[in-house]
């Protein structure tokens, strides 16, 4: 993890103009390029100490700790923590509950201390989904219903149907906790337990993450119990501490992590149990790994197909007692003894010598506080990355007569001579001399100080492995001699693979938050809504192809015109008339080849008033994997009859429409986000970008009625199988007229239902709009349905459209909506209305959050969401908050452009030195990151790495122009809302 006091010098990466990245080319980034704040996820940890000392609320509970020891002596002395979480934790084992809370006091946190890894929260769901309620100051959130409500449930429904399982945390009264109070949920077999290791999951699991231990055993629980990472969010906050959806993603990857070496440690270990190699000493060192490493290290000598190695051999000498007589009683200890002259390895005093030392340095280099000790040493010295160029590249770039392309060594002329202390160097930078060194272009070392040799080598000698008696001198230089083999031999490479593969996992994970982030803000994107749009794709030799669209992106006229050849006039009148027939007043233009003469075109057409009497404006989107998703099955089936090209525009089309839904059909590899997406894992990327993905999907809600399969495949809980059967059930019954009906569906049982219900939405105007006859085939259909499977009934399910439906308001929760509509005098019918949200925010005025909530048997994060699931207006969208395409009516070229210039733009996307910024000019600018500093940004984007993402508008002064390589360098000033 990267430093953020000092810093050296920032070279710009090299592989920015790289032809497999989709990013556009920027200004060089400046030598003297300060570190900027990066994510240290273990910060938060740290940071314990400072919640204590800050809440004044703390310090009775902190009293009554004290106090406790005064009782009977001979009760444990750990015993007083458990009574406090006893309100809490009725069903806990006690001993369980001992050894997960040691260390924890009960706290009151602030809502900023709560939150775990904010630095990285680029958008949060509580922001998006509260109306704004001053008087509440809650956060938005839903957590499990009471018990009252859930029994209601299930006694309403017969044993048969299925109802939502009732979570261990309901019976706990979670109500009575405070904000950042430890709340478990009960737990069966502990996942600790069946990895079989020597180190416990959840401890380990905490340090690695920065999480707290109960959140992180929580989290582990939710996980196991099929739970997904927006239901956990929305709908478990407490049980999380409040968690954005990033972190629980993090905490997910390193339990994965986890899982993965303890699994193979298992493996490893059944292995070599058959091969009747394994010790009590061995199957310990492997119980005790914590990463891929360290099991590499203890098990590559017994790897199948490796040599034996040296100490191997030995031991096979039967050496291995000699070794430890010199440790132990070196007094006895006669080497001559040992000598076989007919045996090789031992016919000499050196050979039996050599053979010691070689058993010996492996014992070291196997000892875990000998690796704790010369890892403590090497954080406090000045270890550095090395790269130079490669003897091969130089030698194939002397080589000028050969037929195949020598390598392009210019790309990374900044690292053909480059060293920097590990803990500086930057994530584009490991990025980058990785990629080099994948090409054979660079060298890459690791160097650490010869001092920590020296120390390492005496501790050695002087404490860890001194023996224990007097030891002749030809025995000591055995012993000296093994301690510098072990470390020159076995322990440096272990470190220095160490320090790789931690720069590598660091930038990765910093590499895929930057495209979590910018997929995240490119998704939500602001729809723009009521509008006829002409998508254009443009072109030359083959034309600029036109795709008409409806408000609601129904394809009413597709064409293609020839806007940069001789017949440009007869063009302009043949756009003309397209655009007064369909009253169109809205171009999009996609950014690929020809974009910039394309929208000279319209602007010029435009600023003369050709389409008079309408006002028409334009904008740029990005046409990333618009030509990709035009030949995908997806765009085959949805558009069967169209030219691949002309799919192109209408995607581009509906990009500004509702960029969620289209962009959903692309690879979210495709859609030109971040950087570096070839040099990270891809296996990390996919499953991190699909899962944002899930995440935007759900939290928007889907309207079940008219989404498409390939949105709703996205939605948590559902997946591309269950997405078909609820669009074949819809199209064999009429539109759902509530979720309710969702359990008919084939394939989606009690999960997949409590998962996807509270993001489904069933709107009314939607059930109008599906036909008339629409609503009588559903209900005749709810029996046949329920024959097909005897664990789904439909006699308590309702036909009757719930209101409820088309809010955010999981169904958990309604029992709880009704009594609080009855307790206000409110009804359903005055859903989303001013006199419904008066009468709800006189109530939490009057009586408070808190108090309702308990009145109601409920949290009062759950409370929170139905307020504004009751109180926003039909139809409502969390996208209105932000930002949307901008429209303009004119352009400036790039030699317009002088020093000191201020103007507007909008960021396009992000990269780990810096920011692109499309400011119509038909270049992107970069912002380095040396000029995205704490002051030029809103409060509310502080806490992340870099700050700015896709989408965001911005005020930037020009730098510098560099015409001759097309590069522009700007200065952030402020960024616009």
């Amino acid at each position: 993890m990267l430093r953020r006091n000092v810093t050296p010098k920032v070279y710009k990466d090299p592989t920015t103009t790289d032809d497999d990245s989709d990013e556009p080319s920027g200004c060089p980034v400046s030598e003297e390029e300060p570190e900027e704040w990066l994510p240290e996820v273990k910060e938060k940890t740290k940071g314990r100490g400072r919640l204590k000392k800050d809440e004044a609320a703390e310090k009775k509970p902190a009293v009554k700790r004290a106090a406790k020891p005064k009782e009977p002596k001979p009760k444990a002395v750990r015993k007083p923590r458990a009574p406090r979480a006893t309100k809490v934790k009725k069903a806990v084992d006690e001993k369980k509950e001992d050894e997960k809370n040691e260390g924890i006091v009960p706290q009151v946190e602030s809502l900023h201390e709560v939150k775990v890894k904010e630095e990285r929260q680029s958008f949060s769901m509580d922001q998006a989904f509260s109306i704004s309620t001053a008087t509440t100051g809650v956060l938005l959130g839903e957590e499990p219903s009471s018990s009252k409500p859930t029994s209601m449930v299930k006694k309403e429904e017969p044993e048969d149907d299925f109802t939502f399982d009732e979570p261990a945390q309901k019976k706990q009264k979670t109500i009575t906790a405070p904000q950042g109070r430890p709340i478990k949920l009960k737990s069966g077999n502990s996942l600790g337990d069946e990895l079989q290791m020597t180190w416990d999951l959840i401890k380990v699991l905490a340090e690695k993450s920065g999480v707290k231990e109960w959140v992180c055993s929580n989290i582990v629980n939710l996980l196991r119990d099929e739970n997904t990472i927006p239901f956990i969010v929305r709908y478990r906050k407490e049980l999380i501490n409040h968690m954005d959806a990033d972190a629980v993603r993090d905490v997910q990857l390193v339990l994965e992590e986890l899982c993965s070496v303890a699994k193979k440690s298992q493996s490893i270990t059944q292995t070599l149990k058959k091969e009747g190699v394994l010790t009590s000493e061995l199957e310990q060192a492997l119980q005790n790994c914590r990463s891929a490493d360290d099991l590499d290290h203890v098990y590559a000598p017994y790897k199948k197909g490796s040599k034996l190695t040296k100490a191997r051999r030995a031991k096979q000498l039967g050496l291995e007692a000699a070794a430890l007589a010199l440790l132990h009683s070196p007094q006895t200890l006669d080497l001559h003894s040992w000598i076989k002259p007919n045996t090789e390895g031992l016919s000499t005093l050196e050979e039996v010598s050599t053979g010691v030392e070689q058993i010996l340095a492996d014992m070291i280099a196997k000892d875990g506080e000998t690796l704790t000790y010369v890892r403590s040493l090497c954080d406090r010295s000045n270890v550095t990355l090395q790269s130079t160029v490669s003897k091969t590249a130089l030698k194939e770039q002397q080589q000028t007569d050969q037929k195949s392309k020598p390598k392009d060594i210019s790309k990374f002329s900044l690292y053909s001579e480059f060293s920097c202390n590990i803990q500086r160097i930057q994530h584009h930078q490991t990025l980058a001399i990785n990629r080099g060194e994948n090409l054979k272009i660079l060298s890459v070392k690791v160097n650490i100080p010869d001092w920590v040799k020296t120390d390492f080598c005496r501790w050695c000698v002087s404490v860890r492995w001194r023996p224990q008696g007097f030891a002749r001198p030809e025995l000591m230089k055995i012993l000296n001699a093994a301690v510098e083999d072990s470390y020159k031999r076995l322990i440096m490479p272990l470190l220095c693979r160490g320090y790789r593969t931690k720069l590598t996992t660091s930038a990765e994970k910093e590499s895929i938050a930057m495209f979590v982030r910018n997929l995240r803000q490119r998704l939500l994107m602001c729809p723009v809504r009521g509008r006829v749009i002409l998508g254009v794709d443009p072109g030359y030799r083959h034309g600029c192809k036109l795709a008409i669209l409806s408000p609601t992106s129904q394809i009413l006229h597709t064409d293609v015109v020839y806007l940069h050849g001789s017949g440009r006039n007869r063009e302009a009148d043949k756009l003309r008339h397209l655009m007064l027939e369909y009253s169109c007043q809205t171009v999009v233009i996609g950014n690929g080849t020809a974009c910039r003469e394309t929208e000279a075109f319209f602007a010029d057409l435009i600023k003369n008033g050709f389409f008079r009497p309408l006002d028409v404006s334009y904008c740029i989107t990005s046409e990333a994997g618009a030509s990709i998703y035009s030949v995908s099955p997806e765009a085959v089936k949805e558009m069967p009859d169209l030219d691949p090209n002309l799919r192109s525009a209408v995607s581009i089309g509906r990009r500004v429409q509702d960029p969620l839904a289209e962009l959903v059909k692309i690879a979210p590899k495709h859609i030109g986000i971040g950087t570096y997406q070839h040099d990270v894992s891809q296996s990390l990327l996919k499953a991190a970008l699909d899962g944002v993905v899930q995440e935007c999907v759900s939290f928007v809600g889907v309207d079940i009625n008219i989404c498409s399969e390939t949105l709703m495949r996205h939605v948590a809980g559902l997946n591309a199988g269950r997405a078909r059967s609820i669009v074949e059930w819809r199209e064999k019954n009429g539109p759902f007229l509530n979720r309710e009906q969702l359990k008919l569906v084939k394939g989606l049982g009690p999960k997949s239902f409590q998962q996807c219900a509270g993001f489904v939405r069933i709107n009314p105007e939607s059930i109008r709009s599906y036909g008339s006859g629409g609503s009588a085939d559903s209900t005749a259909a709810v029996k046949p349905a329920a024959k097909k499977s005897k664990a789904k009934t439909s006699s308590s399910i309702s036909n009757h459209p719930n209101p409820l439906d088309q809010t955010c308001i999981h169904p958990e929760s309604y029992g709880i909506a009704m009594r609080f509509l009855s307790q206000i005098g409110g009804s359903l019918d005055q859903l989303g209305s001013a006199e419904l949200r008066q009468q709800v925010e006189s109530s939490v005025r009057r009586s408070g959050l808190e108090a309702l909530a308990q009145y109601l048997n409920t949290s009062a994060e759950t409370l929170q969401l139905i307020v504004d699931g009751l109180t926003q207006p039909p139809g409502f969208d969390i996208r209105q908050d932000f930002e949307q395409a901008d429209f303009k009516q004119g352009i400036v070229s790039m030699g317009d452009l002088h020093e000191g210039m201020v103007l507007t733009g909008r960021v396009e996307n992000t990269a780990l030195f810096g920011a692109f910024v499309d400011i119509g000019v038909g270049r992107s600018g970069l912002i380095p990151k040396r000029y995205i500093t704490l002051e030029k940004l809103p409060v509310d984007k502080r806490r992340r790495s870099l700050a700015l993402g896709p989408g965001e508008r911005v005020e930037v002064r020009v730098m510098d122009v560099d015409l001759q390589r097309n590069r522009i360098c700007l200065d952030l000033i402020r960024v616009l809302r």
